[in-house]
């Protein structure tokens, strides 16, 4: 049995809509699945904690964006017994871009139902304060995650959405947040044994997935599948060079300009001379100055149309 998690508010009530054609076409083919909404925030994270507590093997299906994503695989009991699919409308859908997913609801339903493919994809986890948090695109700490912030509680991601340009919501939020950001001092230590101080940084991304923030690849060779995490950290350049170096993210060749510095690896450990926003695929996190970075001891079956 299918079990769908659907977010009816997602891109400003477009959720609602999609799953009614959705379910006609499942109980037009006689599908035995199991529907539930989400009502407010995390309420998908204890969904899904219920259902995959009895046990035994279980499909999930998200209906929504990269958030609900996010609280789908912080509620999973048991990575071994769960199949994740996913079907995106959401304003990013980062997500079902790092993994070539169909963005089309329909084509993404019949994915699921047919499984072509079921590719074990790595899930990072965020530690802080003895807390932990799953992501399945990335994290941040910093910039990036202060523009998360801000498009949760942003009037212009509503508007944007409505004209379908939604991802273009990130753009105009990361303007308006480097004018205002301050860059401050980040101590980087990669797999327990080398330390790297920026003294000035912007940010650090660290993915598990190519791209974040509406498309922008970070992380041009990240792997969902290899047991490490890329981290993308911008420091040490003035706010105009920062500011030119966005665009060219969603290029994926900012790499190869001074100011980004890029490490892979299995864990990492961050600390910050002042407390900075943290976000999980999108999903603010109150600020933090030390927190660890990993991935999850078991990879999660994600149903795709590519091994």
């Amino acid at each position: 049995m299918y079990n769908f998690i659907v977010n009816p508010n997602a891109r400003s009530g477009l959720g609602q809509s999609v799953w009614n054609d959705l379910e006609a076409i499942l109980q037009k083919e006689n599908i035995e699945y199991q529907v539930y909404y989400t009502k407010y925030q995390k309420h998908a994270t204890a969904i899904v904690r219920d259902i995959t507590s009895n046990g035994e093997e279980n499909i999930i299906v998200a209906l929504g964006g990269d958030g609900t994503v996010n609280e789908v695989v912080n509620g999973i009991v048991d990575f071994s017994k769960t199949i994740l699919g996913y079907i995106p409308i959401g304003s990013s859908n980062d997500f079902a871009r790092g993994l070539e997913l169909p963005t089309n609801p329909v084509d993404a339903l019949n994915t699921i139902l047919t499984c072509p493919h079921l590719h074990p994809m790595n899930v990072g986890e965020m530690r802080y304060k003895n807390k932990l948090r799953r992501f399945a695109v990335s994290a941040g700490v910093g910039f990036d995650a202060d523009i998360c912030h801000e498009v949760v509680v942003s009037h212009v991601k509503k508007f944007l959405n409505k004209l379908g340009l939604g991802k273009l919501t990130y753009v105009c939020v990361a303007l308006h947040r480097l004018i205002v950001t301050s860059p401050c001092k980040f101590e980087i230590t990669i797999d327990e044994k080398k330390t790297i101080t920026y003294e000035k940084a912007y940010f650090a991304a660290i993915m598990n997935n190519r791209f974040e923030g509406g498309g922008a690849k970070f992380a041009p060779n990240a792997k969902n599948d290899d047991d490490k995490l890329d981290v993308c950290v911008v420091a040490n350049i003035g706010k105009l060079k920062a500011l030119m170096l966005f665009p060219m993210a969603f290029l994926g060749i900012h790499t190869k300009f001074k100011g980004v510095h890029m490490h892979r690896a299995t864990n990492f450990h961050i600390q910050t001379s002042r407390p900075l926003p943290l976000h999980t695929d999108g999903e603010p996190i109150f600020i933090q100055k030390d927190i660890s970075f990993c991935c999850a001891p078991e990879k999660l079956r994600v149903i795709t149309t590519k091994p």
